[in-house]
């Protein structure tokens, strides 16, 4: 069944993928994306072509996100069934040289950004007794990495945000649910923030030198991985859009590298100790929405 759906931040890597697979499989889709008519131009004709519709949105900005959702509302016949927070900014670097400001722009995106956008769609599937909220996180949400400080707290903060809205949604038939892929090629690796405070690496000596090292070793190690595909992160996207409401898993790992592997009996444990505890409180029925992974 076509369902109308928003996908945040379709300029590249999961999110132009993502919308091009949803359109192949018959859905409307309206992607987001900021400046369509400057540096993003081939970015949108290429998915106007595909079929989608193109709204200019930042995600850091209210009065852009309102009107930006009023225009994907219009485009898809009054309704949104499916939101896709794509939109995201990585880091790379000694987690003491970002500033205060490389936090608050981070966070701005990542964490903001998505409550943002979830404010402005949510009341619409109140209305209509049924939605999905997909927040595409990381695996870097999930366990701590050198020079990824910054952007490991702010995905910490997003499955905070979506498991969250998965108990208070369930009782209004609205699933929220979180994507967890590793390190992929795509377009994100080129996009990096980098800290702005570079004088405080000085005090590191020749560890300094590691972040360069580290991200040039693990873009050489996915490079060599061919089953690392991003294809596959925007397949299991769509695999989730196409499950049922109430039965599609609250975490799925998208990883080919060994570490997806590693964090499923974390995910798994996590979803134990909460259906105890939930059972404790009384409040198992919070979490039926969602079936285990």
């Amino acid at each position: 069944m076509s369902q109308a759906i928003l996908i945040t931040g379709v300029s590249g890597g999961f999110g132009r993928l993502t919308a091009i697979t949803l359109l192949s499989q018959g859905h409307r889709v309206v992607g987001t994306l900021r400046d369509p008519n400057g540096r993003n131009t081939a970015h949108e004709q290429r998915l106007r072509a595909a079929g989608a519709t193109i709204v200019e949105l930042d995600v850091t900005n209210d009065q852009s996100v309102e009107a930006g959702i009023e225009k994907a509302f219009q485009a898809l016949g009054g309704r949104i069934d499916v939101v896709i927070n794509n939109a995201g900014l990585g880091v790379h670097g000694i987690q003491e040289c970002f500033t205060s400001q490389d936090w608050q722009r981070l966070f701005d995106i990542n964490v903001f950004g998505v409550a943002r956008i979830n404010r402005a769609t949510l009341p619409a599937m109140h209305q209509q007794k049924s939605g999905l909220l997909i927040h595409v996180s990381s695996l870097l949400g999930r366990i701590v990495m050198p020079f990824y400080g910054p952007y490991n707290a702010s995905k910490w903060a997003l499955e905070a945000l979506a498991e969250n809205y998965r108990v208070e949604l369930a009782p209004v038939g609205i699933d929220s649910v979180i994507v967890e892929p590793g390190g992929y090629n795509t377009e994100f690796a080129n996009n990096l923030m980098h800290p702005s405070d570079t004088s405080r690496s000085a005090s590191y000596g020749d560890f300094a030198q590691q972040p360069e090292a580290a991200l040039k070793g693990f873009i050489s190690m996915v490079a060599a991985t061919p089953a690392q595909d991003p294809q596959r992160v925007a397949d299991a996207i769509a695999n989730l859009v196409a499950m049922p409401a109430g039965q599609r898993p609250f975490r799925t790992a998208v990883d080919f590298m060994g570490m997806g592997a590693a964090i499923a009996p974390y995910n798994q444990q996590l979803e134990t100790m909460h259906r105890n505890l939930y059972s404790g409180m009384g409040m198992a029925a919070l979490l039926e929405r969602n079936i285990n992974l």
